[in-house]
């Protein structure tokens, strides 16, 4: 360990110019999340551009704010207009906007802002001192591991909506599997439920979904009510009690090492890394608590939001070490390193001196900008979000059809988010919950391509070979006794 080197980066990082461009990247971040329905790739993929004629260090600084920024800023029009910024804060939603209403809107945010806080620290500090070991769980994670991962992911709809029968949830996730396999096959490029569109050769895209289910659901459930909801304008007390902090930090701890080692697995993303700890922090909870959770639970947020949060620290361990980015967040910033012909890989630290330890200290100083700028945009946001519904929600009605043709600059996009909000109210109507419906179309692709590899490199090879993998053998075992707890003890 070079500790001049480690000396010059920390100096390099507290530079005021350094510092003011993070502060604009986190700012930027937090607000492009905060906008109902677009996401943390959306919101790197469009910036990357403002990085182009930054010098190297200046460019990485500015792009981790930004990814630091936008992972929180989903969180409040999760928990104002129950509609979430990003998909990873659909948890955050399903417990923050019921706490809202009850006018504790403030601080379920001050309780998503700690989470967020403490969530990268965590995945900071496990980043910094166990690169090797998550570096080795990581490489376990072959097509087979990948395929139980999602399907553990999918397996747990049953469990997400409170107060339903498990099989509403996994009908709600069936169905978001069909539309995931919509689109030309990943491994022969056979089309699928094409239905001879080319335009749907390119399958459908989760993010004109999420706003469709989340976002125009919501106006077509709120506006026609006479007395809709509202949001009181004066949240009171925004940083939470340290003494909830101190009541969940078992769960913080939990969710954090989730979300770090979720995020080191390369494709799983915040998406997985949220809806898992979510779901294992309700299993785990006291039953007093358990009661709380889909009614407004303190709990629920903190298992979701630490966990998107340390997914960042664990997304950058694959994108730093082997050149393979954690999600797509994350290949963005591979991109903006690529823009500054910086290779990454196992060499990095001998081919560019002291840059690992730069992004180190820049993810910690964009965390606690973070925190301080979170804090100073709760109250305006929630102003925002207090007008009347009557005029709020057709304002969010543009937001809805420009971030879904912003995804691929498709009309088609927004033909899709018309259509999932019908089916979205239709499903509301009838009770059948909406977000394992979003988790499937996420985790789809995932499942059906790996399974696919995974078939195809097993061909040759016994039933028992494929049970003879430990960490495929360990998740097979999780799926099945997710399916028998959803069947057998929620299903009563």
């Amino acid at each position: 360990m070079d500790w001049t080197q480690i000396g010059s980066m920390f100096l390099a990082t507290m530079n005021p110019y350094m510092l003011w461009v993070c502060l604009i990247g986190v700012t930027l971040g937090i607000l492009w999340g905060a906008m109902p329905g677009l996401s943390t790739t959306m919101a790197m993929a469009l910036l990357i551009g403002l990085s182009a004629g930054l010098d190297q260090y200046v460019a990485i600084m500015f792009m981790l704010g930004v990814y630091t920024g936008s992972v929180f800023g989903g969180a409040i029009s999760a928990v104002l207009i129950n509609i979430p910024g990003t998909p990873d804060a659909v948890p955050t939603m399903m417990e923050g906007h019921t706490l809202a209403q009850k006018g504790e809107g403030g601080l379920a945010l001050g309780t998503a802002i700690a989470a967020s806080f403490l969530g990268n620290w965590v995945g900071i500090l496990i980043l910094i001192a166990f690169i090797p070991v998550i570096l080795f769980l990581a490489l376990q994670f072959q097509s087979w591991e990948m395929f139980l991962l999602a399907m553990w992911g999918i397996a747990i709809c049953g469990t997400m909506s409170a107060g339903e029968m498990p099989l509403k949830g996994w009908i709600s996730g069936w169905i978001g599997l069909l539309v995931a396999s919509v689109g030309l096959d990943a491994i022969h490029g056979v089309p699928r439920f094409t239905f001879g569109s080319l335009l749907l050769e390119d399958g459908i895209s989760y993010v004109p979904i999420l706003i469709g289910l989340f976002g125009l659901t919501e106006i077509l459930r709120v506006l026609p009510q006479k007395a809709p909801y509202a949001i009181p304008s004066e949240v009171g007390r925004v940083v939470p009690p340290f003494r909830t902090l101190v009541k969940y930090s078992r769960s913080a701890i939990r969710s954090g090492l989730i979300g770090t080692v979720i995020g080191a697995i390369p494709g799983a993303g915040a998406n997985v890394a949220s809806f898992l700890s979510y779901d294992i922090g309700k299993r785990r909870a006291s039953p007093a608590e358990r009661a709380k959770w889909g009614k407004g639970s303190y709990e629920g947020i903190v298992c979701a939001e630490v966990a998107n949060n340390a997914n960042i620290g664990g997304s950058m361990l694959p994108t730093l070490t082997l050149g393979i980015p954690g999600n797509a967040a994350a290949a963005a910033i591979l991109a903006a390193l690529e823009l500054k012909n910086v290779v990454v890989g196992p060499a990095i630290q001998i081919e560019h001196p002291g840059l690992i330890y730069f992004i180190y200290f820049a993810l910690i100083i964009a965390n606690f900008l973070m925190y301080g700028m979170a804090i100073a945009l709760v109250k305006p946001c929630v102003k925002l979000f207090s007008l009347p519904r009557s005029l709020l929600m057709p304002l969010i009605i543009p937001l809805c059809v420009i971030g879904s043709f912003a995804v691929n600059l498709n009309s088609m996009d927004v033909v899709i988010m018309l259509v999932s909000g019908l089916l979205g109210f239709v499903l509301f109507q009838f009770g059948f919950p909406l977000a394992p419906l979003v988790l499937a179309v996420i985790l789809g692709p995932l499942a059906d391509e790996n399974l696919r590899r995974a078939l195809l490199v097993f061909e040759d090879e016994s039933i028992w070979f494929v049970l003879s993998r430990p960490i495929g053998s360990i998740l097979l075992i999780v799926v099945l006794f997710t399916f028998y707890d959803g069947i057998f003890r929620r299903g009563k």
